[in-house]
């Protein structure tokens, strides 16, 4: 009965999994200085705020999937004169559609062949929590100068097990997110930014994902930002000043 009982909390588990890995916020994105656009061959919204560094910043949110609540991230490039185009995730901020780990990549390449075409500059990615498997997956694939990743995970699954109990890295259904597989095609610089209270995605995970990186050769940069949680890392001292540092020296 047992055996049972936990097959068919495996079953409800794969079908429901999508809904607590996209827990999309409904707030809509509306910033003074921030343009709207849309990739029209995948209907990809992308918000934009120009700079006039040479540098661009194509920014990956959270899970939160509004960009509204990324506003500590987002304002820590603008004030720094950096471009910034961000993707809107399909399913939250007002966005229609349905969102998963195929379309999210799909589009996170479109978004950045679109910020190519209007961009002469170098293309920094930037991901947080979720995004930066998004990040990291764009860097594979794509020419970018430079990867920011805060809170990052190694599999997303791994994160899912620990939490349901279930083995979701081998069950067929779910959605992985392995960002371990994009690290041989990676060839830019690094800048990990985790905090050390952060519940939700452990710093072991981001100390676990730069030792990956340093073992394939990659130059990674890692702080561990003391106190820090999940949801306040972006707004925590010293947040801006690290990444303005990293690029100084990246982009000289």
């Amino acid at each position: 009965m047992l055996a049972g009982l936990y097959l068919a909390y495996g079953v409800v588990m794969v079908w429901l999994h999508p809904q607590f890995i996209y827990p999309f916020g409904p707030d809509r994105f509306d910033a003074p200085g921030w343009t709207q656009s849309v990739v029209t061959d995948r209907n990809v919204a992308m918000a934009i705020a120009e700079g006039d560094d040479q540098a661009a910043v194509l920014f990956f949110m959270g899970n939160g999937g509004a960009l509204a609540y990324f506003a500590y991230t987002l304002n820590a490039h603008v004030s720094a004169g950096r471009t910034i185009a961000a993707m809107e995730y399909p399913g939250g901020g007002g966005i229609s559609g349905k969102p998963s780990e195929t379309r999210l990549k799909a589009d996170a390449l479109a978004a950045y062949d679109w910020l190519e075409t209007r961009h002469d500059g170098p293309i920094i990615v930037h991901g947080y929590s979720m995004g930066t498997g998004l990040a990291q997956h764009v860097a594979a694939q794509r020419d970018v100068a430079a990867i920011i990743l805060d809170a990052p995970y190694v599999k997303m699954c791994e994160l899912m097990t620990r939490r349901s109990l279930l083995p979701a890295c081998f069950l067929p259904g779910v959605q992985k997110w392995n960002s371990a597989t994009t690290i041989p095609q990676l060839q830019a610089p690094v800048l990990v930014q985790h905090g050390t209270a952060d519940q939700l995605i452990p710093m072991a995970s981001g100390e676990r994902l730069t030792r990956l990186m340093q073992a394939a050769g990659l130059q990674v940069t890692f702080h561990a930002v003391e106190g820090a949680t999940h949801n306040n890392l972006a707004g925590q001292p010293g947040y801006q000043a690290r990444i303005d540092a990293f690029l100084d020296t990246v982009l000289k």
